[in-house]
């Protein structure tokens, strides 16, 4: 697929590494930096930086009409307002970055998404993890009735899918993890154009978590997944 990518980031951003896509970048003098650390208790996120602010007027004209839009704030950058501008589009959306807070010393921690209003009503599909929301699994409850498609992302458990009231579990291959950083945003890709092919949210749950699985056996950008793990992961609904 055609990607195009809005974005705030500094010279310290390997853009360059994105071959193939479209970038539009309000530059800033940061880019948005996390160290993640990852403990037996769950992971540890501290921010360094944090870059500029996205509104609508970023996004060009021709670009307004895409078929799929995924807005994926990581620390506060998006304008909520963005849910409501794109009346032809597949929107999802990955919250993350409206739920999370920071102290001085930019320790991340899991905060309330304020004008979550403004979003979950609007939207065709929502992905988040289990580490979003703290564990909490009490928000992920009232979200689901807030929304249309919802799905939580658990690590090597998987992901559960709520939909009509309904819920369903889909475990994900065992896989030997190398690096499980960038995993929920495999997965958050693979669920949107997924489920924009197919309109089925079971289907689309299904081919992202396995596919999110093949990403974490490698490091970094080669996480991404390759054209035979992608047709793989296709082939497995019609065995």
């Amino acid at each position: 697929m055609s990607v195009g990518i809005v974005t705030s980031a500094g010279r310290d951003a390997p853009l360059q590494a994105l071959n193939g896509i479209q970038i539009i970048n309000t530059p800033t003098e940061y880019s948005t930096v996390f160290e993640n650390t990852y403990t037996e208790n769950g992971r540890i996120q501290t921010l360094h930086h944090q870059a500029g602010l996205i509104n609508f007027e970023h996004v060009p004209q021709v670009w307004r009409n895409a078929p799929i839009v995924h807005l994926a704030p990581i620390a506060q950058e998006l304008d909520a307002g963005l849910a409501k501008q794109f009346p032809t589009s597949l929107v999802g959306v990955t919250p993350q970055g409206w739920m999370r807070g920071w102290d001085e010393n930019g320790k991340v921690f899991a905060t309330a998404w304020e004008n979550s209003d403004q979003v979950l009503g609007r939207v065709g599909g929502v992905v988040m993890s289990i580490e979003d929301i703290n564990r909490d699994l009490e928000i992920v409850e009232s979200m689901a009735h807030q929304t249309r498609v919802l799905c939580l992302t658990e690590a090597e458990a998987g992901s559960v899918l709520h939909w009509n009231g309904d819920r369903r579990r889909f475990r994900a291959p065992v896989v030997e993890e190398v690096d499980s950083t960038g995993a929920g945003d495999i997965f958050a890709a693979a669920f949107f154009v997924r489920l924009h092919q197919t309109r089925d949210p079971w289907e689309a749950a299904r081919f992202a978590t396995n596919l999110a699985a093949y990403s974490v056996t490698r490091v970094g950008l080669n996480g991404i997944p390759t054209r035979e793990e992608i047709e793989r992961c296709l082939m497995e609904v019609l065995l």
